[in-house]
């Protein structure tokens, strides 16, 4: 593919690949993402004998047109979602640099159709994940305490198999976490995780600095292929009947903060997302929920 950086692109589209680069830090795959959108966009413009001028853009009907095309091909919800990120960030920017004298994606609410909801564990399904590792085998005491860490924290994936026991303050209870665009922020953990985790490193032992707190084998971290396989076995033990992801568990700390009444923008922070309204798909969960609650108590449904 060719380079976001490339000579032949137009100025605005350098000028959009410089400020995602420079300013949001996002890396070279997340950029050749952004670029296969916004050339896909083009693309249909073009189809519609519609040039793309950043000085006048698209109506908004004819970006929702595209939309409703891209899923009656059936495009899978999280491409939908992706590539309306990225154009509303290209239109965005556009405006902010007065390029543009108007924003046709500026409080575009029908892009929650085209999201879909993550799936959430209960507490009481937590619970029961929880609570099938072998505490009597160090690899079970390991297994717990990756769980315990994950649900505690809501880290990503990656995050949490790349953690050092560096990362941890252990007087006042937080990590300290390199996100995405190696953005640092720092995250409470609940006393259940670090008990858990101590217990764990005890009885792990001693071993050089710099390498992951969580070991497969020998000196070796987990890799993100190889904790799913971990958390999809205890589900079966569970007997969860849902599709279960380390990606569940990051989703249910942060329905369950919501639910439990927490600032979004606390979240927001805890989570490592750039965009609030990558948090406020929580809120939307939160309201289903509740939808559901009604439906099934109220005397009058």
């Amino acid at each position: 593919m060719a380079d976001t950086r490339g000579a032949t692109d137009p100025a605005w589209l350098r000028e959009f690949f410089t400020y995602l680069r420079a300013e949001k830090g996002l890396s070279a795959l997340t950029l050749e993402a952004y670029r296969a959108d916004i050339l896909k966009y083009l693309a249909y413009l073009k189809s519609r004998r519609l040039a793309f001028n950043p000085r006048r853009p698209p109506e908004r009907q004819v970006i929702q047109q595209f939309l409703a095309t891209l899923q009656q091909q059936a495009r899978a919800s999280a491409t939908i979602v992706r590539l309306l990120v990225s154009l509303r960030g290209l239109h965005r920017f556009l405006k902010s640099e007065d390029i543009s004298g108007s924003d046709p994606t500026e409080d575009f609410e029908s892009y929650k159709l085209w999201k879909k909801l993550p799936d959430v564990l209960s507490i009481q399904e937590v619970e029961r994940l929880l609570r099938t590792p072998d505490l009597e085998a160090k690899q079970g005491l390991r297994d717990r305490a990756m769980l315990e860490l994950l649900y505690a924290t809501g880290l990503r994936v990656s995050e949490l198999v790349g953690l050092r026991p560096e990362q941890v303050n252990w007087d006042e209870s937080y990590l300290i976490v390199q996100g995405k665009g190696r953005r640092e922020r720092l995250v409470p953990i609940g006393t259940a995780a670090l008990a858990i985790t101590r217990r764990y490193l005890r009885a792990r032992g001693l071993r050089p600095a710099g390498i992951p707190l969580f070991l497969s084998r020998g000196e070796r971290g987990f890799s993100r292929v190889g904790f799913w396989k971990v958390i999809r076995r205890y589900a079966q033990q569970a007997g969860l009947s849902k599709k279960i992801s380390p990606h569940t568990l990051r989703h249910s700390f942060a329905t369950h903060l919501l639910a439990g009444g927490a600032d979004l923008r606390l979240v927001q922070e805890m989570l490592g997302h750039v965009d609030i309204g990558t948090t406020q798909i929580y809120t939307h969960v939160d309201r289903r929920r509740l939808q559901q609650v009604h439906k099934q108590f109220h005397p009058r449904p």
